[in-house]
Formats: structure tokens, C-alpha cells, sequence
């Protein structure tokens, strides 16, 4: 695999990160994941913007965020995905600097690295998928994509040990997200999801899918979600880059709805992918 490390493109094997940088030492950085579909990278201008407010709430600087869509294309083509679906995934730390809770003075260059591979899919969509529901411990700005993401893992171990795909985290008795998904309900026909917040991922694929409820005439409610009503709908679907919509069939051991993807579920999987054509 040929990577992007800090400005040059070289074999993953050939990248040495410091011991020294940040990213390692204190978790001190961010990240972005785009897709594409044929070889076409999808959204690619909202990821970049996501990418740029996520460095920018860190006060990372140093980043020409404009230049990463050739980054990402360059990639592609190096390694051979510019067929079929694949992912590329880019990573932004401080630097390199002494171990300090301020941030280096004077400031230094922040490490980068990206790469990219084929997109590998652990799930069916017709089949959809078990989800468990945990205390959502993370700290207090989910709305930053950084890569300090332990209380995610922990989250998403516990799911994996129960034999679920994805683990909804729910904070003082509202269902949030999931540990690396947004989260949707179907309540009377209407689909529901949480309100952007510090609490969320502003989801690119879930701003989307909002969007496409709107113009397909379908009542979607941004508003909180208490546990109780996601453990009653009609329907719980997933949503993220890789996920799409992605049907929950079973929460905390019991069936969702009719225990299979849902009508409304695949009806926007559906629309979705007709809007990753069009773009």
C-alpha cells in the first residue's frame, strides 16, 4: 500500500511517526473518512469542510484542507481503486513537540497521513443488523472527529461481545448515536433523529439522508430520541459513510418492528444510493 505521510507519497511500511508526536502521546488530533462508488468519491466537498471545523475547534493549523481532494484522488489512483468502492481515510495530529499539555511553542508542522483501500463490508443490508444500547461516556464534544476514540472502542467491544453490530449510546435516558454511526427511528411513520448537538457527530451521510426525507415529502423530526420510544419504533436504522442506511433488527436482544429492515429503511437506502449516482 502507498500512503500520504506529511507531504509525500511512499510505502505504508516506509512511515515512521515520531514517538515524540502528539497524536500518540495525548490523542491530539483528528480525522476524516470518505468513500466512493465506482471510483468516484462521494461528498467529497463535506467531508473537507467537517475536516476543516474539526481542526479548527483543536486550533490545529498548518493544514491546506483545499488540496486534500487531489491528496485523496492521487491515492486512489496509486493504489489502484479507481474501480469499485473503496475508502480513503486522512489524519491531521498537532506534531511533534515535548510532551505538554499546552500546545507547542512555537507552534510546529502537524503530522498528516492518509491512505486509502477497498471498502470491506461486515454486514447485509437486506438482512440489517443487532444493536445494543450503553451509557454514552465520551467526552463533552462529539461534534469534533478526533481520533481520541477509547470510549468508542470500549463501546463497540461491548457490542461486538454480545454478539451485536453496533453499540446506541444513550446519555441521561435519550439514545444519541452510535459509537461510530448516527442513529435513526421510525416512530408512526414519521422518521425521527437527534438534534445536532456537542453531544453528535454532525454525520455527513445523516445530513444527507435528512435532506432526502425532505424532498421525497417523508415527516423527519430532528429532535431528542428518549430510549424508551427507540426501544418501540417501528423502525432504527444506522447511518454513516460506510453503513449508508443500515437496518437495526434486533436491540438488546429483542426484534425491532417485524425483526427485518423496515419499508422506510429500505426506501431511503434506496433514494440514497440513487443521490450517489447523481454526484
Amino acid at each position: 500500500m502507498t500512503v500520504y505521510f506529511n507531504g509525500s507519497y511512499q510505502p505504508k511500511d516506509a512511515v515512521r511517526v515520531s514517538p515524540d508526536d502528539r497524536g500518540f502521546l495525548l490523542g491530539d488530533g483528528v480525522y476524516e473518512v470518505a468513500r466512493t462508488y465506482g471510483g468516484r468519491l462521494f461528498a467529497i466537498d463535506r467531508h473537507l469542510e467537517r475536516l476543516r471545523y474539526s481542526l479548527g475547534e483543536l486550533r490545529i493549523t498548518g493544514v491546506a484542507v483545499d488540496t486534500l481532494g487531489q491528496v485523496f484522488e492521487e491515492l486512489l489512483r496509486i493504489n489502484g481503486l479507481m474501480a469499485g468502492d473503496a475508502l480513503v481515510y486522512f489524519q491531521v495530529t498537532r506534531g511533534a513537540a515535548r510532551r505538554a499539555h499546552g500546545f507547542p511553542e512555537p507552534p510546529v508542522a502537524p503530522t498528516t497521513y492518509g491512505y486509502a483501500a477497498p471498502l470491506a463490508l461486515k454486514f447485509d443490508h437486506t438482512k440489517g443488523v443487532a444493536a445494543i444500547t450503553v451509557p454514552d461516556r465520551r467526552w463533552a464534544r462529539c461534534d469534533i472527529k478526533t481520533i481520541s476514540l477509547v470510549a468508542n472502542c470500549l463501546a463497540n467491544q461491548e457490542a461486538q461481545e454480545a454478539g451485536a453490530f453496533e453499540a446506541i449510546l444513550v446519555r441521561d435516558g435519550v439514545a444519541l448515536e452510535g459509537s461510530h454511526t448516527n442513529l435513526f427511528a421510525v416512530l408512526g411513520g414519521e422518521v425521527w433523529t437527534a438534534p445536532l448537538s456537542n453531544y453528535i457527530l454532525p454525520g455527513i451521510t445523516r445530513a444527507i439522508l435528512i435532506g432526502i426525507c425532505r424532498a421525497a415529502g417523508m415527516p423527519v423530526h430532528e429532535r431528542p430520541i428518549q430510549v424508551e420510544e427507540i426501544r418501540r419504533a417501528d423502525e432504527v436504522f444506522l447511518a454513516g459513510t460506510t453503513t449508508e442506511a443500515l437496518g437495526v433488527v434486533r436491540l438488546d436482544g429483542r426484534p425491532v418492528g417485524t425483526g427485518v429492515p423496515g419499508p422506510v429503511t429500505l426506501r431511503l437506502r434506496q433514494l440514497f444510493l440513487k443521490e450517489t449516482a447523481r454526484r
